[in-house]
């Protein structure tokens, strides 16, 4: 499982109401099939968090850490297209050669000796695994979904929702601003740097957000959760963004040289009205534990993310501490939003001018 050491790629959800004490027995009718079942369809099932092919699943086998582990695994036969082009192409010979009238094979044969090839040879073909993993907090209801793909969070939503009847909600600004501030992303201004006045009115707030926070990281960076003090960095790479009528290029990625975000690429796309929706960001607590993937602001997921080092020497105590430490990251993360938006409705005309100006006097190198 991606969780267990090194990096990996996620997205946050909570589970929307109670998780059953038998919360294994949920998955047992809805287990992987076993590996002769597969066929050209795909097949989804769930195994345990320890390897694709487990399926044997009960409250032992899937608790990790004192938190659930799980992944709904994907299996399919292909014929890879090099092999299936040229078994094609041979029956596609031997077709023509059994009608010397033909001079062609027409696109009607084609398809039915494809589906011959298909259907002959598919058994004989080793079946393809893949899986998506979560790490589900039964305390919290927190869970963590090992991949940051659209179709395959919306695969597993569903599936999991077929086994538990338990919704997942995934972390959004959407979600934050129903929960904190009772409004809607609509309702917020529209961060617009270049005073274009035939700019975009409507907010891309995953990247505004983002946007703010390469401008608050520069300028504070800092925040308190408890007695914890976090501080944020944005680093390279970066890929800004034009919102419609934004000048240049569609996208401006920079990345590499000597110091890339103190670039005068990053100063002409902000000055154009790009908007940052993808970087690298970093965060620091005051104990030292260091937090740092890239951030893809439109879907609001995180890649190539590093947990702090753990000093527990026990597997699951190692685990365990892994899952607390996400726990913490999405605090901050929260929190730093959270201070967007106050920026934002609060205090937005001194935070436009304000940000207006540090793109003007903004150091290029």
């Amino acid at each position: 499982m991606p969780f267990d050491r090194g990096s990996f790629t996620f997205s946050m959800f909570e589970v929307d109401g109670d998780i059953p004490e038998d919360f294994a027995s949920c998955f047992l009718p809805h287990k992987a099939g076993t590996l002769d079942s597969v066929s050209a369809d795909t097949q989804l099932g769930w195994v345990t968090g320890k390897h694709l092919l487990d399926t044997n699943i009960d409250e032992t086998t899937i608790i990790r850490g004192g938190a659930y582990c799980l992944t709904l695994r994907q299996a399919v036969r292909k014929i890879p297209a090099s092999l299936l082009n040229a078994l094609c192409m041979r029956e596609e010979q031997a077709f023509l050669a059994a009608n010397p009238g033909r001079e062609y094979v027409s696109g009607k044969d084609k398809r039915k000796i494809k589906e011959d090839v298909v259907e002959r040879h598919i058994s004989k073909m080793p079946p393809a695994l893949s899986g998506v993993p979560m790490v589900l907090e039964p305390h919290t209801k927190l869970l963590y979904l090992g991949t940051a793909s659209q179709t395959q969070i919306d695969l597993f939503v569903d599936q999991f929702y077929r086994a538990t009847k338990l919704e997942l909600i995934q972390l959004t600004p959407a979600l934050i601003l129903d929960r904190e501030f009772h409004t809607t992303p609509a309702a917020l201004p529209n961060l617009e740097l270049s005073g274009n006045p035939n700019a975009p009115t409507e907010p891309a707030i995953g990247r505004d957000f983002l946007t703010w926070l390469l401008y608050y990281c520069e300028k504070v960076g800092k925040v308190t959760i408890g007695n914890n003090d976090f501080d944020a960095m944005i680093e390279d790479p970066l890929l800004f963004s034009g919102d419609g009528d934004a000048l240049g290029s569609g996208e401006a990625t920079i990345k590499k040289g000597d110091s890339p975000i103190r670039s005068a690429e990053v100063k002409a796309a902000l000055g154009v009205g790009k908007k940052l929706r993808k970087a690298k960001v970093s965060l620091t607590r005051d104990d030292n534990s260091i937090w740092s993937g890239t951030f893809d602001a439109d879907n609001f997921v995180f890649g190539s993310f590093k947990l702090p080092e753990s000093e527990e020497m026990n597997p699951d105590e190692v685990f365990a501490d892994r899952v607390r430490a996400l726990g913490d990251f999405r605090e901050a993360w929260i929190e730093y939003f959270k201070l967007f938006v106050n920026a934002m409705t609060e205090d937005y005309d001194a935070t436009l001018t304000a940000m207006r100006q540090w793109v003007k006097e903004r150091e290029a190198i």
